[in-house]
């Protein structure tokens, strides 16, 4: 994608032209993000990038994953790249994940969306009373 196609209507008209018969199942944008903002990446994410943890120190971390979530979660992100899992040799076997170069480089730009998440969840509850009040 050439850098200087600025708007959304040319890069949508440019990801279309590219695209085979499945439109836009497979947009770069789409391809890239949609493991990234599903229900508990980002909170993985924000966790993997302060230290590396183990599988189990994981869901005590985050209690409401259930455990076949946070493997699927962890799978999603290790085969998009973002975290790397690593067994150690003990009995039994140990897993430990941490984010991968790739995987800080992301989270240094989805940073900025979860502080901005952080600092407008009461404004963006407010805005869906407000909705679902005058539906």
């Amino acid at each position: 994608m050439d850098a200087r196609i600025a708007s959304a209507r040319q890069k949508i008209a440019v990801y279309l032209a590219e695209a085979d018969q499945q439109g836009l199942a497979d947009c770069p944008i789409r391809s890239v993000v949609q493991n990234v903002f599903d229900k508990w990446s980002s909170l993985l994410l924000m966790a993997l990038a302060e230290q590396p943890y183990r599988f189990g120190a994981l869901r005590r971390l985050i209690p409401d994953i259930s455990q076949r979530m946070l493997t699927q979660t962890l799978r999603d992100l290790e085969r998009d790249g973002y975290v790397h899992r690593e067994v150690f040799p003990t009995k039994p076997p140990s897993v430990e994940y941490s984010l991968t170069e790739m995987g800080h480089q992301m989270y240094d730009s989805l940073q900025h969306v979860l502080h901005w998440a952080e600092n407008n969840h009461a404004r963006v509850l407010a805005a869906r009373a407000r909705f679902d009040a005058a539906s």
